[in-house]
């Protein structure tokens, strides 16, 4: 019980800060130019309306496809790490349920177990799948629409 709320409070606490930095550039994050600009640099285009669906948590799988992939695992080397222990452990509450000590459970709304887990992952995957087509079609002519890996301001870039 007391897991579970604190697992709930430190990745809820983390994704919700993690998209102010893109939306609002808060704790030292971007905001919505800078992510802007940056999403322009890998091929997200349009890069105005992908930076604010960059504050959003089914973006992840799009994060580590576009930045991160190349760089491997390691998030000391640019890699997924971080991106990919998010959404294991939002699946495994999404799985496990958020809990008796929960506003969920207290409404009777609560959504449990492995079919909403695998809903939930295959609704990010589609997701990430329709935004990097859309932007391959809203590419300029003759751009790629894929991260150039030897970028050095890509290196740096935390989705």
């Amino acid at each position: 019980m007391i897991g579970r709320l604190a697992a709930r409070a430190v990745i809820g606490g983390l994704f919700i800060a993690h998209g102010t930095q893109k939306l609002f550039g808060w704790f030292d994050g971007p905001g919505p130019v800078g992510t802007e600009q940056m999403l322009g640099k890998i091929g997200m285009h349009p890069a105005s309306r992908n930076a604010m669906a960059a504050g959003l948590t089914g973006t992840m799988i799009t994060a580590i496809q576009k930045v991160h992939l190349d760089n491997g695992p390691w998030n000391t080397q640019g890699g997924y790490e971080y991106n990919l222990a998010l959404i294991a452990a939002l699946l495994g509450l999404a799985d496990s349920g958020p809990g008796t000590l929960s506003l969920d459970r207290a409404l009777g709304i609560e959504k449990t177990g492995p079919g909403w887990a695998l809903a939930a992952l295959g609704a990010g995957v589609l997701a990430s799948a329709a935004t990097i087509e859309l932007a391959r079609r809203h590419a300029p002519a003759g751009e790629d629409s894929r991260q150039a890996t030897d970028d050095p301001e890509l290196a740096t870039v935390r989705t």
